[in-house]
């Protein structure tokens, strides 16, 4: 089977087509054929070395496809239509997954929306749900709000009935925005002072919660645009790292709260059947409308992340093997 491998930390010219034998599962372990494999800026954090891996390294961290060989012990059987979270390891044909990280694809969702949303579709969940559980009528800020996680994010917190405003980059994102749910699109190119503006659009005072992936570049101003006691979710570092801050910052601010979440502390084994499960009823209800930007093969993933860290992307890129 072929595979991508990551040979060295830096640029995406460090990716390799490497072929191997297919790998055995060992007990409660899944063998799976992909047909599809998601690529996340995770990818791009590791490939980096912001998030620190072991190199040589197949990257990728969620993937669609038929499991083909199950261990013993695994409660899945070949034939079975599955989405994964993988750690590493997705950018390949085949990938070897610990069972209690698949989930069930369930019929009228298609391998390519699967591997698109599913892990996007997990940290939405996760962020409007378990984080700060959004109710109807609070003022939710989503930065991002075109990219793979902010489509869904902005449709499920809409579809709850808070009042999604909605930060782009770029005039062209603005109607993908507003089509999510967003009640309002705030373009931080054009406007920088997005603090300023929330304030305006919010009568002074502030969003309830900031779901922030962008990092470094809004993080300053994603503080400023919250309501006294209000959340600030840092969950990505598209920009780079968040810098270091003082906690009085926050008490200076209205006695704020901060997180930095990981799906992988709440999509434990005991709680990802649910949340696979409210995801992909809510893609087949119409709730989440996934995206799927570009689809590039498997051998020119340096070409996809290069799309990705462009910004440019409406959505979610995936990968065929």
């Amino acid at each position: 089977m072929k595979e991508i491998v990551l040979t060295a930390v830096g640029g995406p010219e460090n990716f390799s087509l490497h072929e191997r034998p297919s790998p055995a599962p060992g007990s409660g372990e899944l063998r799976i054929r992909n047909v599809a494999v998601g690529v996340n800026f995770i990818d791009i954090y590791q490939r980096q070395g912001l998030y620190p891996i072991s190199i040589p390294c197949v990257l990728g961290q969620e993937g669609a496809g038929v499991v083909e060989e199950a261990g013993e012990g695994a409660a899945f059987k070949p034939g079975d239509r599955v989405a994964y979270l993988s750690g590493v390891g997705a950018y390949a044909e085949e990938t070897i997954v610990d069972a209690s990280r698949a989930a069930l694809i369930p019929d009228g969702v298609a391998f390519d929306i699967a591997a698109g949303s599913f892990l996007k579709g997990l940290t939405a969940e996760m962020l409007v749900k378990q984080i700060f559980p959004l109710r109807a009528g609070q003022i939710a800020l989503v930065t991002a709000a075109a990219g793979g996680v902010g489509t869904l994010l902005t449709q499920w917190a809409a579809h709850v009935g808070a009042e999604v405003i909605a930060i782009v980059g770029g005039t062209e994102k603005i109607a993908a925005a507003k089509a999510n749910g967003a009640a309002h699109v705030i373009d931080r190119k054009s406007a920088p002072d997005t603090a300023s503006e929330v304030r305006a659009l919010t009568r002074g005072r502030g969003a309830d919660v900031v779901y922030d992936s962008v990092g470094a570049a809004t993080f300053e101003s994603s503080l400023d645009s919250l309501a006294a006691r209000g959340m600030m979710v840092t969950y990505g570092n598209a920009s780079g790292p968040v810098p270091p801050m003082s906690p009085l910052e926050l008490a200076r601010r209205g006695s704020l709260f901060l997180t930095r979440p990981t799906l992988f502390h709440y999509a434990t084994p005991d709680r990802l059947g649910a949340m696979a499960a409210d995801v992909f009823g809510n893609i087949l209800s119409g709730v989440l409308r996934p995206v799927i930007a570009a689809t590039f093969p498997l051998a020119d993933v340096a070409a996809a992340h290069h799309q990705l860290e462009t910004g440019t992307t409406l959505g979610s890129i995936i990968l065929k093997p």
